[in-house]
């Protein structure tokens, strides 16, 4: 029982990343009916906006320490990061640690920005295109996105951790009732976890609750009605196209502990995204969340010993071999809407 529970929580995790690529990803193809192949492309920017922050906040400079000696017997030469000198030990080192948890507020109007800049300067103009335009457009966008990052950044995987507090492992046993070290799991992976749930319920709530994303949803439903009613529907969905950046940009910031970031990891998860959105249904938000959990789960199940040792490699097409049969079986996917993308 504790390692089906154990591999339940692995299923949470993973599911959590593909819910909000794939959350990102259909609010902007049910909003503007883009085929956004560069939503990937955000994750990473997203990733490599807290590589970023951590390396600023890391910045230091050297000097002498007359009380410590090296090997030779010189005074020692030590580095001193700028933020414990301006902010004191305390702050100062604080502000580091916490620097991937910081970059949220680093990352937010950075990903608002580049999901604007996006959208007004290239996406607007494939609005009326065939989604194969806006694919082939699009996917060009990534490989130049993940081609500046390799250039900046390096091919190499760059470690960003987590605060030191939540570096270690819980017992996450004794929490649900199990004896003392029955389940032990790495406590960012359930942070994560947890601010997943958090970014999705803002997300369903602002679409909920707000006025302006009653109108997002009124123009996802029936665009020409609310034009007509005066409403300036484009300006709404190019707010929500940023919106769907940050989105993004957010999951990538928060994953950097989990998986060190490499210029590569957008396209490590655009297809299995696309494919959750696929089998949750093209335009249902609620149909990508709840898929991307599912299909989660059940890889995190499929890479067990015992399910790999009667199906090799069962655990690397298990995703794929569920779409097909969703789509065999329920062609707009588990929860897709009437006559998307299917004219």
């Amino acid at each position: 029982m504790d390692a089906l529970i154990l591999q339940f929580l692995n299923g949470l995790d993973k599911g959590s990343a593909y819910a909000l690529i794939a959350l990102g990803l259909t609010l902007i193809f049910g909003t503007l009916g883009v085929v956004n192949f560069a939503h990937g492309a955000l994750f990473m920017i997203g990733a490599f906006c807290a590589v970023t922050l951590s390396k600023i906040f890391a910045l230091s400079h050297t000097t002498i320490d007359p009380e410590k000696l090296d090997f030779l017997g010189n005074p020692a030469k030590i580095q001193s990061p700028y933020l414990v000198e301006w902010f004191g030990p305390n702050v100062g080192a604080a502000m580091i640690d916490w620097a991937v948890p910081l970059a949220i507020l680093f990352a937010i109007p950075v990903m608002i920005a580049i999901g604007f800049i996006m959208e007004r300067g290239l996406i607007k103009h494939f609005y009326k295109r065939p989604h194969a335009d806006q694919i082939l457009v699009t996917f060009g966008l990534a490989i130049v996105l993940q081609e500046v990052i390799k250039y900046f950044y390096g091919a190499n995987p760059i470690p960003t951790p987590a605060p030191e507090m939540f570096r270690g492992s819980i017992d996450f046993g004794v929490l649900i009732g199990f004896d003392p070290n029955a389940i032990i799991y790495p406590a960012w992976r359930l942070v994560y976890f947890l601010f997943s749930c958090l970014i999705i319920a803002a997300v369903f709530a602002f679409l909920q609750f707000t006025t302006f994303g009653m109108v997002v949803r009124a123009g996802m439903a029936d665009r020409e009605t609310v034009g007509i009613l005066g409403i300036d529907i484009d300006k709404r969905f190019t707010i929500m196209f940023g919106i769907a950046a940050a989105v993004a940009g957010l999951a990538g910031v928060m994953y950097t502990p989990i998986n060190s970031p490499n210029y590569h990891m957008g396209m490590d998860f655009l297809v299995l995204s696309f494919v959750v959105v696929v089998v949750g249904g093209m335009g249902s938000l609620p149909g990508a969340v709840l898929s991307g959990f599912l299909l989660g789960i059940v890889q995190s199940f499929a890479s067990m010993n015992e399910v790999k040792s009667l199906l090799p490699g069962i655990d690397q097409i298990i995703i794929y071999l569920i779409a097909i049969i969703v789509i065999l079986t329920r062609p707009r996917g588990l929860m897709g809407r009437k006559g998307v993308m299917e004219e």
